[in-house]
């Protein structure tokens, strides 16, 4: 019997690709399977992507998804080296705040998720934190 090896934490999948342009404009263009940033700041996410929206003690709301789509994208980029988590984690956090006012946000909740992130967030943008794979059944191997 072969068994499956699996990450999970993930609870919505892109439908569609997905293209935003974002004030983060890296020096070399990043292309990686399902996300490609340009030196322009053109960020491109595509279908079948998985992302474990909003984060933290809140609702998943709509005004709230793009942000969370956007904000975990850089987030993998800076967990996989592409990005430099020193450097773009802080305008990775300013771009879903600023997704989510866009999207009719209140601006007080934008606030409160901004600082969310900013205080408890570092780890998720470490490349140092990777997600366990899981296998199934227990105990499978490659």
């Amino acid at each position: 019997m072969k068994g499956i090896a699996y990450n999970g934490g993930y609870k919505y999948q892109l439908k569609e690709t997905y293209s935003v342009s974002i004030d983060i404009k890296p020096e070399a263009a990043i292309d990686t399977e399902y996300i490609v940033l340009d030196t322009e700041g053109k960020l491109t996410i595509s279908e079948g992507y998985a992302w474990d929206g909003p984060s933290g003690p809140t609702i998943d709301t709509l005004t709230f998804m793009r942000g969370s789509l956007v904000h975990d994208a850089l987030y993998q980029l800076m967990r996989e080296n592409h990005l430099d988590h020193k450097i773009y984690r802080e305008p990775a956090d300013r771009t879903l705040q600023k997704i989510c006012k866009e999207d009719g946000m209140w601006f007080l909740r934008a606030w409160w998720v901004y600082h969310g992130v900013r205080l408890f967030a570092d780890p998720a943008a470490d490349p140092s934190d990777k997600r366990p794979v899981t296998r199934a059944p227990e105990g499978c191997q490659r």
